[in-house]
């Protein structure tokens, strides 16, 4: 039988942060992932994500980004390359919604720098952004993106380095735990381990059904448009990232970094979708007319003729908050599942987080507003053992 330290189950952005930092305790550790590192099959691909610090969702959060961006630092330093570009965030919203008041909250809370902008300052500034009369603009400097394929490619070079092992192209079909070990059983081949770390993405439904948690997965649309200047949207010209919440919903995207084309996508749609792999990957014409919308009315150096299309998944949970919990049955399992959209750019900070809880069963981390505990909008009631 093939014995470890630790399992890690997803080797996406939270997986394989969490396998170097139990590579990096000394552990011998395994992940275990049915597609290869940095695929375009799940929730983390597609160049980019953005990083922020005031975080409109909850204040909670800015701890968790404060030792994120140290993480994510220490890794380029680690792998020679860079990947977090601190390019600015304009964010840009009615006074009264809630991208604008949760920022505000989160830089008050945690005293953040922002700077409060006029439409003139935003159109001098930042030339191809049309900021609507009754909004109001923020620009965040320490906010920015990360290339996503590289941050995970990255980490699991660097857990490698250590000593850890990947098991790709195999799917976990269930796992047992007892009070001394765990056992993860892949199409018949079993893994034994101390401690197992969970961090599915859109396979949360599967892998732990016995929580009861009502999980939605749904698909999302990545769009490449092109340029009518190619110099407007360039972060070398100062172009930043940005996100807008407007009547018709909240759409984000970044800086051109090829001087052809602009990645826009809209967080606040999407189909519920039932098995994650048989996903559509084809286009949505209601919802390109929802992007193409928005590209015209507040991107004025943009077409709306698209150069590329990805699809991605969000795992929603019902308050679109993260969960991150040491097994409710089994001490020897923890997880960090239901990302809702907005969790990878946390991926450094979770994965630490959970290598902790499974080495020490605590967290030096203010994480008790994203346990499991909560109200989550049970599928059933208690939970079903898998021993």
């Amino acid at each position: 039988m093939n014995s470890y330290d630790a399992i890690v189950v997803g080797v996406g952005g939270v997986g394989s942060a969490a396998l170097y930092h139990l590579a990096r305790r000394g552990l011998k550790v395994l992940g275990i992932d049915r597609f290869p590192p940095g695929h375009a099959r799940g929730s983390s691909h597609g160049d980019t994500r953005v990083i922020r610090r005031a975080y409109f969702e909850h204040p909670n959060y800015v701890p968790l980004l404060d030792r994120a961006y140290q993480n994510w630092r220490e890794l380029e330093t680690l792998c020679g390359q860079s990947l977090l570009a601190q390019v600015g965030l304009l964010e840009i919203g009615p006074p009264q919604g809630i991208l604008i008041p949760g920022v505000r909250r989160a830089s008050q809370a945690y005293a953040l720098p922002l700077q409060e902008l006029s439409g003139h300052e935003v159109s001098d500034r930042f030339p191809g952004f049309i900021m609507p009369d009754d909004a109001v603009a923020i620009f965040e400097p320490e906010g920015g993106y990360l290339f996503v394929e590289e941050c995970i490619r990255n980490y699991v070079q660097q857990a490698l380095a250590l000593g850890a092992e990947i098991e790709i192209g195999t799917a976990v079909t269930s796992w047992i735990s007892s009070d001394s070990s765990v056992s993860v059983d892949c199409a018949g081949t079993i893994f034994q381990s101390d401690r197992l770390i969970i961090a599915p993405g859109a396979w949360a439904p599967d892998l732990l059904s016995e929580l009861g948690i009502r999980f939605r997965i749904l698909r999302k649309h990545l769009h490449w448009y092109a340029l009518n200047d190619r110099l407007a949207y360039d972060s070398r010209q100062g172009s930043p990232v940005f996100f807008y919440e407007t009547q018709a919903g909240c759409y984000y995207g970044f800086p051109s970094l090829d001087q052809q084309s602009l990645k826009v996508a809209e967080h606040s749609w999407g189909d519920e979708i039932v098995d994650p792999l048989a996903v559509d990957r084809g286009r949505d014409p209601r919802e390109s007319l929802r992007v193409e919308a928005f590209v015209s009315q507040h991107l004025s150096l943009v077409e709306t003729r698209e150069t590329r299309h990805e699809v991605c998944m969000y795992t929603m949970t019902e308050d679109e908050h993260f969960v991150v919990d040491i097994h409710p049955e089994f001490n020897n399992v923890c997880f960090a599942v239901g990302l809702s959209g907005h969790g990878f750019k946390f991926a450094s900070v979770l994965g630490e987080i959970l290598a902790g809880l499974a080495i020490d069963k605590r967290c030096a981390l203010p994480i008790e507003f994203l346990n499991s505990r909560r109200n989550l909008g049970r599928n059933c009631k208690g939970f079903k053992s898998k021993s």
